[in-house]
Parts: structure tokens; sequence; C-alpha cells
């Protein structure tokens, strides 16, 4: 027997994008349920990055003091050594107002942490171990979407549904939007190695002769990515566990003293990186947002704080709707444009970027010179210096910050 909900709005999706818009919903007065396929958010490589953008977000929202109580890390500023150079070509410290730094946490307790303030709502109800695998339909308007649970099927009905669902979203498959990808020439293998005894200042990355090796502090341990060329991770284990692990330590010697500590390639996890941004988000009664309707890169470490964005712009726009006219599907369908417009372009600028990255560092060929020459002594470190209130703000805050409306936050129709 198929179990049925009904809720205003139904999010599939129980990311940053889905558990975020549906805490924004609900606290604007408008009940939803978010469906999440996995039944605890405990999944490691995912990103970690709490921009400026979103520590935000948080203070308007009045959770700082919960969101301080989970165990992260800070870094103000974002350097990355080049070969025996040590550059800095980020620092939040040049930002306005109160955050000058970005958080690293978990995205298991971050997601935690907005699933507990939603669950302060009474509107607010997040459904895990929920896998969405397909969408309801009536009279030309998508009406909710069906799930799978452990307890059999899940019929969720509701006015207006969102896919927050990932880069493999089911809802944006059903609803047949297809997407404009972006070829991108590497590839990330995701490994945790201890803190070396030696303290070693807040790196992000390590650009070595032919690999980069992203190194996020976390409390306890180095999360640590190697960028590698698309498709050759087969290649790499073939060559053998110790030839990676010199590959690792020639671009970032400090990690000499604890590479011994990958000795399986169980710990080894492949990202396939890829860029993709949907040409049309919406049709009658759905949106996409978030992974779903554009996949980033880890470049700059912006994924969670876009996806939050989006959520920020979906519940502004859509929750004045949603409240006065519930029943007025183009009214709805309209704002859900809106979104796309105000989303969209902002998306497609930080993808630039992205791709511009991953071309400098992703050909495969010699990345630096070591010993550095004149010109790479001087000419990057002014360039960088010039350009730090600039990069400081877009990597920070991105190209159209959001902010919440005086109806989200105070559940105003």
């Amino acid at each position: 027997m198929t179990e049925r909900l009904t809720a205003r709005v139904c999010v599939a999706g129980g990311g940053p994008a889905g558990v975020m818009l549906g805490l924004l919903l609900a606290r604007a007065g408008i009940d939803v349920v978010v469906l999440e396929k996995h039944t605890d958010f405990f999944r490691d490589f995912r990103g970690d990055t709490v921009h400026p953008s979103t520590l935000d977000l948080v203070d308007q929202l009045g959770f700082r003091d919960a969101f301080e109580a989970v165990p992260h890390t800070r870094l103000r500023t974002l350097d990355v050594v080049v070969g025996s150079m040590r550059l800095h070509p980020i620092d939040f410290g040049r930002l306005r107002g109160r955050n000058h730094e970005i958080a690293l946490m978990p995205q298991w307790d971050l997601l935690t942490l907005l699933a507990s303030e939603g669950r302060r709502y009474p509107g607010f109800r997040l459904v895990m171990g929920a896998e969405v695998t397909d969408v309801v339909r009536a009279a030309g308007r998508v009406t909710g979407v069906l799930a799978q649970t452990a307890d059999g099927e899940l019929r969720v009905d509701a006015t207006f549904t969102v896919a927050a669902d990932g880069r493999s979203s089911t809802v944006r498959d059903r609803l047949r939007l297809t997407a404009e990808e972006t070829g991108v020439p590497i590839d990330v293998l995701w490994l945790r190695l201890p803190r070396p005894t030696v303290p070693l200042p807040d790196t992000l990355a390590y650009v070595g002769a032919s690999t980069m090796v992203v190194t996020i502090p976390r409390p306890d341990y180095l999360q640590c990515g190697v960028l590698i060329p698309k498709g050759t991770v087969e290649d790499i284990k073939t060559a053998g566990l110790p030839a990676f692990r010199e590959r690792i330590v020639r671009s970032a010697p400090p990690l000499t003293e604890v590479i011994d500590d990958l000795d399986d390639w169980d710990a080894v996890k492949l990202l396939s990186v890829q860029i993709d941004l949907l040409r049309r988000w919406s049709v009658p009664g759905a949106l996409c947002i978030g992974d779903a309707a554009h996949a980033m890169s880890p470049a700059f470490g912006v994924g969670i704080n876009y996806a939050v964005q989006d959520a920020v712009a979906t519940a502004n726009l859509l929750g004045p709707v949603l409240r006065a006219t519930p029943s007025d599907g183009a009214a709805i369908d309209a704002a859900a444009r809106r979104v796309q417009r105000r989303r969209r372009p902002p998306t497609a600028m930080m993808q630039r970027l992205q791709v511009a990255a991953h071309r400098a560092i992703g050909s495969g060929r010699e990345l630096v010179h070591d010993p550095p020459n004149r010109f790479a002594r001087t000419v990057p470190g002014a360039v960088l210096t010039a350009l730090r209130p600039i990069t400081a703000r877009v990597i920070g805050y991105g190209f159209r910050p959001e902010r919440l409306s005086d109806e989200v936050l105070n559940g105003k129709g």
C-alpha cells in the first residue's frame, strides 16, 4: 500500500540546497516535505567549505551559537604553495562585515545542524531513506513525487516540487531537462591523512611540477585531494600505491612524514569532476536548484555556497507567492522562472572561472619551474596582491550574494 503525504512544497534531496530550502520555507510558514534517499548524512568526500556568504545567512537566521558549537576549523587566507614559493592569493580579512574567513565543517555536521533548525518549525518534515523515483503529473503540471522507502512506496502530493537531488538528479531526468556540459580535464582522488607532528601553516593546495594536492585542514586530520588528468585513475592504480604516494609528496613535501599512513587503495575515492548548467530550470509545477541545476567543480570550494544561495533565492521569490496565492499555478511558475533569471548568470560566471582554473592546472604538462625563474618570483605575487580585494569578494560571496527577505525571516505573507 502506498503511503501518502501532502505538503505545499516537496523538496527532493537532502543536501545543502534541499535542507536549507526546507528550513527557510518552514520558517516562512509554508509546510514542506524534504526527501533524502540516504538514511543519514554521514558521507565523506563532500564539500566542506562554508564561505562568508553562508556565514552571513547563519547570522541572519540567528543560530550562530549553535554553528560555533559544532567542531570546525577556520581559514582567513587561502595560501597556495607553488614549487618552493608560498603565495597568498585570497585574504578574506579584506571583506567588509562580520565574517572574514571560511569555516571548514564536514558537510554531515552542517546538514545535521540545518535539519535541527528546520525541526523547530511545525511545517518542516524531513524523511530520511526516501529515494525519489518519479514525478507525479496532472493536467500538464507536476503535482508531487513518488519515492521508495524501506516500508514501501511513498507518494508526496504538493503544490510545487523542487529538485535538489544532486548532479545525477532523478527529478531532473523525469522532467526531461537537459544540461549544457563543459568538458573538464581533471578528476580528483580524495583521501585523508593525519596531520604532521610539526604544525604547518594552513595551506589550501600545493602545486608541483605535474600535479596539485589540495590539503583541507579538518580538526583531527587533513582531507586531501590529488588532481589527476581525467580518465587516468586506472593507470595510476596500475603504477602502484608507492608511485602514487611519491606523486603526492613531490608536490606536497610536508606530507612526507604521514604519507605511509596511506596503505590501501580502498582509502582513495574518485570524484569525477563535471561542470554543467541547465538551459531551463523549471517546468509547470517544478524547479531545479543546486547541483540538479548546475554541477560545480571543486575549484574554489563554492559548491555548498552556490547551492545555499539558490535556496535563499527560491525562498525569497516563491515563498510570498505560495502564501498569497497558493493555488495560482501561473503565478508560482512565473516566480520559479525568476529564480532561474536571478541565479543562472552568477552561476555561469563562476563556472567560467572554474573552467579557466582547470585549463591552467589540468593539462598534465609541467606546471611550475623549480627553482623559480625571476619572472615567477616577482610577477605572480605582485598580481595576486593587487587582485586580493577582488578575489576575496568573488570567492567569499560569489557574483550575486543572496540575503534573506523579511517575508522569509519573519514569516510574513
